[in-house]
């Protein structure tokens, strides 16, 4: 599945968190394979919602949702954020 980065706040969160060669690896790995298990894909709740996330590294996750069989990822976040 393609990954398109819907917003440029995603592109400058990745590139402000040196973030960009982490961000390459995991989007390889998720276009061959969204399963992969070093991505923790998962659904968010609310599940109805049908937002996913998948892990850039063990700090930041990208949050997407799928359109057209694309993702699209429309935030970098820090999952342990307080």
């Amino acid at each position: 599945m393609e990954v398109k980065v819907a917003t440029r706040k995603v592109d400058r969160y990745l590139k402000i968190h040196s973030l960009e060669t982490k961000w390459k690896k995991a989007v390889s790995l998720f276009e061959s394979n969204i399963r992969h298990p070093s991505l923790h894909t998962e659904l968010m709740e609310p599940k109805e919602e049908m937002i996913y996330s998948f892990r850039v590294d063990r700090k930041y996750r990208a949050l997407f949702v799928i359109r057209n069989n694309k993702a699209y990822v429309f935030r970098i976040t820090n999952h342990y954020k307080k």
